[in-house]
């Protein structure tokens, strides 16, 4: 296979897709930019993440459930303190603030109001690992 994979789009289980759709876009700084209720999933995105809010009546078919996790590979530390501050200012629910972890990332975590988790990271590691191959 010789293509390069697009970026993934995470489906985020949510109770109540009205309620998260608030919680994503004014708490988590997302933009709506399709869907709602009637079809039971909402397309949100910020910069180039993108990722699909479904209801359970929308993901009866495949019997997927939460809470799930995402991981938010950011460029450097001080982004990572950025958005944790960002995220903190608008009432987000932070689980852990961001601190260097030993397998060499630089991350914090927050929570959506159906417990789904995000790890907001920078690998500060990396270029070291990278000669070690």
């Amino acid at each position: 296979m010789s293509f390069e994979f697009p970026g993934a789009v995470p489906e985020i289980p949510v109770s109540d897709l009205k309620a998260a759709v608030a919680y994503y876009e004014n708490n988590l700084g997302f933009s709506i930019d399709w869907g709602g209720e009637s079809g039971g999933i909402a397309g949100i995105s910020k910069g180039q993440c993108r990722m699909f809010l479904t209801n359970n009546a929308f993901r009866e078919h495949y019997h997927n459930a939460g809470p799930v996790l995402v991981w938010l590979n950011l460029g450097s530390k001080e982004q990572v303190n950025e958005l944790f501050g960002l995220w903190s200012a608008s009432q987000a629910k932070i689980v852990s603030a961001p601190e260097s972890k030993p397998w060499g990332l630089y991350e914090f975590t927050a929570a959506d109001p159906d417990g789904n988790l995000f790890r907001v990271f920078y690998d500060f590691t990396t270029p070291e690992r990278e000669g070690n191959i």
